[in-house]
């Protein structure tokens, strides 16, 4: 199937700080948040997500697959050095920070994990609420890595972040929505982040490359503790994991090998398959859609000279073989991609300046993408 892209992202512009001269009002990003910073609200709008000087940066979609976007809106966020969304069925949005505040100049940072969340699209972000730190030390509190998240059908929230000794922690609310302690779901030299995925009978995996190695963390019912599933002797790029539900409680998971630094699929239980690319070290964007008529797992990914590069296959079907196609964009860090209203597959692009772009599937046949829009 086609797979293409129009005009150019806008590129190589300097970025505009919003409290310089003749910035006054202009908010821009500085980096990508983690997890599928895109996300359709409940009433059929799409909202992206940056991390910016000020803080949360939000832009809306003014009516639903619409051209026009909003924004940005500036949520201020102080301190933190990571951002990671999740979102629910419930349509809610979730926003996991890391929050570090230097205490002097001698001695480790303070180090935190917080919580907000958007409850409805282009509505207010509430105040960031401490979800602590599970390490009382403050040496290894310093240590504590990066966290992500997701989001049961019931609306729970799972929080894995990696430990100070290399291994992951989990933290959830309880119902009536009281968090619960965190809880040592061990592990040996995790990295960062945790890749997680929901599946359609509301259990929740997560999966991390250690050394060497592939580990997993599995519920055996919604709302179950977790147990480890045993290593995958496979090796995985740091920070390049990244996980998606593509079958009955069976999820596919793509990494960068850092052998060959290209793409694999893997699912559990069965053989590796190489899908080729050049990753510049972010996870790939992976998003099932239908096209022409087919279920289908569209990828993305930035290369290594900057360029957004596009592909889709059958779902559970890599092994026919995909082919990466240049679309012509150039983006600063991970891409993110969502189905708008219409079910037509939306890429979102953070460009050089800091500005938001925006590509989406035009009506012809196969996936053949608009031209990017800079909002």
């Amino acid at each position: 199937m086609r797979t293409r892209s129009g005009r150019a992202a806008v590129r190589g512009r300097a970025k505009v700080d919003a409290d310089a001269p003749g910035g006054a009002g202009r908010h821009v990003a500085d980096t990508v948040v983690g997890g599928p910073w895109l996300v359709l609200g409940k009433d059929g709008r799409l909202s992206a997500y940056a991390h910016g000087r000020a803080g949360l940066l939000r832009w809306t979609e003014v009516r639903r697959g619409g051209s026009r976007w909003t924004g940005p809106d500036v949520f201020p966020a102080a301190d933190l050095t990571w951002v990671s969304v999740a979102q629910g069925a419930d349509g809610y949005v979730h926003f996991l920070g890391r929050r570090e505040v230097r205490k002097g100049e001698d001695g480790p940072s303070a180090v935190e994990i917080v919580h907000a969340i958007q409850y409805q699209t282009d509505r207010p972000v509430t105040e960031w609420r401490s979800l602590g730190n599970p390490h009382k030390d403050r040496d290894k509190a310093a240590r504590l890595g990066v966290p992500s998240g997701a989001v049961g059908p019931d609306g729970t929230v799972h929080v894995f972040v990696r430990n100070a000794g290399g291994g992951v922690m989990l933290r959830r609310e309880l119902p009536g929505g009281k968090w619960g302690p965190w809880t040592d779901l061990k592990g040996s030299r995790v990295q960062d982040p945790v890749a997680a995925v929901v599946h359609p009978s509301g259990r929740v995996e997560a999966m991390a490359g250690g050394d060497g190695c592939v580990m997993r963390w599995v519920q055996e019912e919604p709302g179950g503790d977790f147990r480890q599933a045993p290593n995958i002797p496979l090796a995985v790029a740091p920070g390049s994991a990244v996980a998606l539900a593509t079958g009955p409680d069976r999820a596919t998971y793509y990494w960068t090998d850092p052998a060959t630094g290209g793409i694999v699929a893997h699912r559990p239980g069965s053989w590796v398959i190489p899908l080729g690319g050049a990753p510049a070290g972010e996870p790939v964007v992976a998003l099932r859609a239908v096209l022409d008529g087919y279920d289908c797992t569209v990828l993305a990914h930035r290369d290594l000279d900057g360029q957004l590069m596009l592909a889709a296959c059958g779902t559970e079907n890599e092994q026919a073989g995909l082919w990466w196609s240049p679309t012509g964009e150039r983006c600063v860090g991970a891409p993110a991609a969502a189905l708008d209203a219409y079910g037509r597959v939306v890429l979102g692009m953070i460009g050089a300046d800091g500005a938001l772009c925006v590509a989406r599937q035009n009506g012809g046949g196969g996936l053949v993408m608009d031209p990017s829009i800079r909002v």
